[in-house]
């Protein structure tokens, strides 16, 4: 099987979560000559649903790119083991409208913080097994990944990971911090300067704690 066949899967698979995503966000049910005060405060009424959806539509657009790139770019040929990975990966990604439209109705809630949370790690963590699967298995063929690009795979996967885990961790004492930690882990991916940040920030605490450092830094 060609790698096509699962990209052209993937698109099809995140473009229908995606559209899904923005069915829990219904135009409130007034009477016809309503006021513009009455239809802004029903407005209110939805904001955290339209926020949710605008976190799961942003964080399932990174691993849509995330999972291009890995399958696009980095292998030549696919097998069963790798379509399985794949598989349970699709099964993740399939649960985040019910995720994000569980953290959009109960947002203040701590076990919905912790639903859509645990659904981000998983999806970040079968993409990093997905990856590494890709990189280390005998019987795909990848092209020339360099340390430089293995280094920053590994922080854009990993980083939103941790983000996740922190943010569950939070919530059992401050959910608004939680929240905003989640939107980090969603977010950290949508431009290169936050790995190269995370990167002068690992560096320097490496040195501040005399840490030896990876080959990625030797050899900048």
């Amino acid at each position: 099987m060609k790698p096509t066949r699962l990209d052209e899967l993937s698109d099809g698979i995140f473009a229908i979560v995606m559209t899904i995503l923005v069915f829990d966000i219904r135009v409130p049910e007034l009477s016809t000559h309503v006021s513009n005060m009455e239809l802004w405060s029903a407005l209110q009424n939805i904001i955290p649903s339209f926020l949710s959806y605008i976190l799961a539509f942003a964080m399932l657009f990174t691993y849509w790119r995330a999972h291009h790139f890995f399958v696009s770019v980095y292998a030549k040929n696919i097998n069963v083991r790798l379509t399985n990975i794949n598989a349970l990966f699709f099964l993740f990604v399939g649960l985040v409208p019910f995720s994000a439209s569980l953290l959009g109705r109960h947002s203040e809630n701590r076990l919905a913080i912790i639903i859509f949370g645990a659904n981000a790690i998983l999806i970040g963590l079968c993409l990093y097994w997905m990856r590494n699967y890709i990189i280390n298995s005998e019987y795909l063929k990848n092209g020339e990944i360099t340390k430089h690009d293995l280094y920053g795979s590994t922080v854009r996967t990993l980083v939103p990971v941790f983000f996740s885990i922190l943010a569950i961790i939070l919530c059992f004492y401050n959910k608004q911090l939680s929240l905003t930690l989640l939107t980090c882990a969603v977010l950290f991916n949508f431009s290169q300067t936050s790995t190269i940040l995370f990167h002068k920030i690992l560096r320097r605490f490496m040195r501040i704690f005399k840490m030896k450092e990876w080959e990625y830094f030797e050899e900048e």
